[in-house]
């Protein structure tokens, strides 16, 4: 144990139940990759009060602090992570409510089941989103989108907390969402709760969309091996995926990490792979799609932890 492990678990347990938080927790348990070292300490909050207190404690010990969602973007390094990992999830963090066309939401929720609640409630607007494997925080800090739409498209606000601790909100073009970006990939703050306004639809079309989306989805990308998901940005006037497969890379393996032979867009974890395992993948995908087409890919997927 660290020098201020004790005294930091001690302060932790003073607003915190003891399932809410993990020391050496080994991240691989914790992202859709399964891959990653231990972080130091692994902390799920339940209420932005939570976050607030978090952060002003890792200030107080001057540790380091890394936010995830769902853990379905990430690649966290073999040597894991030092400091604090603050985690929403479902569990803790994860309730919704509807008022009208208004979805308010936790950011531990889901994409699925958000999706799956706006239906219930005669929503159109996050069908889009029913097959991303992501939270809705993390949605939101990626500006995630599929099949034509985007979070961009349906959020009105957030409310967050900033690394002092203070409590922000954030709304309109403040969020500064673009393709793959929004302005927490700058400014740090943990997105807490999100706030939707959705359109009214018929609840037979919005689930067959739903139906035809999950369908689509089911049959083009490897959702029964691990993976972060979509590995590459789409380059201007291209599709990542497409261009991997015409330099004739799926299957292409490196340790136990592989181009996937369904989809060429993903980097699949066959079991054992490392982080390793996969940031050499990724390095031999991109020269050699460069040196056949002469475009440079960029990983979508974000790269935390010690090398």
């Amino acid at each position: 144990m660290k020098d201020w492990e004790e005294s930091f678990k001690f302060r932790l347990a003073e607003f915190l139940r003891a399932e809410q938080f993990i020391f050496n927790a080994p991240m691989k348990n914790y992202t859709t990759f399964k891959i990653g070292g231990a972080a130091d300490v692994l902390i799920f909050p339940s209420s932005a009060a939570d976050v607030s207190k978090i952060f002003k404690l890792v200030n107080e010990f001057k540790l380091p602090c890394v936010v995830l969602g769902n853990g379905s973007n990430v690649l966290v390094r073999d040597k894991g992570i030092r400091g604090v990992v603050v985690k929403f999830t479902e569990k803790f963090f994860g309730d919704m409510r509807c008022d009208g066309q208004r979805l308010t939401v936790c950011a531990g929720a889901k994409l699925k089941d958000v999706s799956y609640f706006a239906a219930e409630n005669g929503l159109t607007g996050m069908e889009f989103a029913v097959g991303i494997p992501g939270s809705i925080g993390g949605a939101i800090f990626m500006n995630a989108g599929a099949y034509d739409g985007e979070m961009k498209n349906t959020v009105a606000s957030v409310k967050a907390v900033n690394r002092d601790g203070d409590f922000v909100e954030f709304s309109g073009a403040s969020l500064h969402l673009g393709y793959r970006h929004s302005i927490f990939q700058e400014n740090g703050c943990a997105i807490c709760e999100v706030e939707l306004i959705l359109q009214r639809g018929t609840f037979d079309e919005i689930r067959n969309k739903m139906a035809d989306f999950t369908q689509r989805r089911e049959s083009k990308q490897p959702l029964d091996m691990p993976s972060a998901g979509s590995t590459f940005k789409r380059p201007k006037g291209h599709f990542a995926g497409t261009l991997i497969d015409k330099t004739g890379l799926k299957g292409l393996k490196i340790g136990g990490a592989m181009v996937s032979e369904k989809h060429a867009g993903f980097v699949v974890n066959t079991g054992g792979a490392t982080a390793e395992d996969v940031l050499n993948l990724i390095e031999e995908v991109k020269r050699r799609v460069c040196e056949a087409h002469g475009v440079m890919l960029t990983p979508e997927v974000r790269i935390i932890g010690e090398d």
